[in-house]
């Protein structure tokens, strides 16, 4: 007992020390860089105020969600706060600006975070297809897995193409290189990780898992959190010279043994650092690297700094 006690007020101690370098750290190094003052004046419209035309798809830094499809996971109150990582439906994170949605289903259909279960798919679906409706030059890419410890939902990819078919832009390396214009009318890359069918192929409607790519580290350690995503983002190649999704996730996940399991409090830690972290890329050498990037909890400043970023790279002011 003693030593299980002494453990929780190591892993509290190394918490609050690692909340307190990031917090230095911003403080020290500010959160400037090139883009940042810009603000869209339509988030819900921003690729297309920045250009169809000029917008390549591989110079777009993707405004993403993780776990996105949360907002009503769980019982309220109950089980909700241990798997929520958004409030807001799938269709509003598109109206704010998101770009990258993370999707994960079972068996059944079922949209669900580990053991907990929300709404079917179709609830995703009618959300994207409602934003898509609504704008004219918004490109999606739309990334569903099979959740860990699940099978594979049956006949998923039949089941995508008649929903979503008239958007989806099919698999072929040469997208990277394309502007938003050039794939009008299509409009999502729909990236499809199955856990026991076969990957999509090339020239399929749908991407394989080569094509979304990240380095997950599984800690509740912020500034820990924050140097991984910086070192594996310094491994990549440049957005202009690789042909596939690299994502930086900007969040920090509950561990089992630590007494705060709850999602908010813990990704809490690093939630704010998302213009620190572009700044730090541009210290770092690696901002040319910096493509999908992701939260919790998305809010408009998270997507006003990758679409200011990206304002800039257009604009060649990076």
């Amino acid at each position: 007992m003693g030593s299980e006690v002494s453990k929780q007020i190591q892993r509290c101690k190394a918490v609050s020390m690692e909340k307190q370098m990031l917090f230095d750290l911003n403080e020290n190094c500010g959160e400037t860089f090139p883009g940042c003052d810009y603000r869209p004046t339509d988030r819900k419209n921003w690729m297309a105020s920045l250009g169809p035309k000029e917008l390549h798809i591989n110079n777009i830094v993707w405004p993403g969600t993780h776990n996105s499809a949360t907002d009503r996971i769980g019982i309220p109150c109950i089980s909700r706060p241990f798997a929520q990582c958004q409030t807001l439906s799938v269709y509003q994170q598109l109206v704010l600006g998101t770009r990258v949605l993370d999707i994960r289903v079972n068996e059944n259909n079922r949209v669900c975070h580990g053991i907990l279960l929300t709404y079917n798919i179709d609830v995703v679906i009618n959300d994207v297809k409602k934003f898509l409706f609504e704008t004219t030059s918004e490109v999606i890419i739309l990334e569903i897995r099979t959740e860990y410890g699940h099978w594979d939902p049956p006949e998923f990819e039949d089941y995508l193409e008649e929903k979503l078919g008239m958007y989806l832009i099919h698999q072929d390396d040469y997208v990277f290189g394309k502007t938003i214009a050039e794939l009008l009318p299509k409009r999502i890359i729909c990236v499809w990780k199955p856990r026991n069918s076969p990957q999509p192929k090339p020239g399929s409607p749908f991407w394989s898992a080569e094509y979304l790519k990240d380095n997950w580290i599984d800690t509740d350690l912020p500034s820990t959190k924050f140097d991984s995503n910086l070192k594996h983002l310094s491994d990549q190649a440049p957005v202009s010279s690789r042909n596939f999704f690299y994502r930086v996730e900007n969040t920090v996940t509950a561990q089992p043994d630590n007494p705060v399991v709850c999602v908010r409090p813990v990704t809490g830690r690093i939630h704010g650092y998302a213009r620190l972290f572009i700044n730090r890329c541009f210290a770092e050498g690696c901002a040319n690297r910096l493509q999908v990037f992701s939260t919790d909890f998305i809010g408009g400043d998270f997507v006003d700094a990758c679409v200011g970023l990206t304002h800039a790279r257009v604009h060649g002011e990076c």
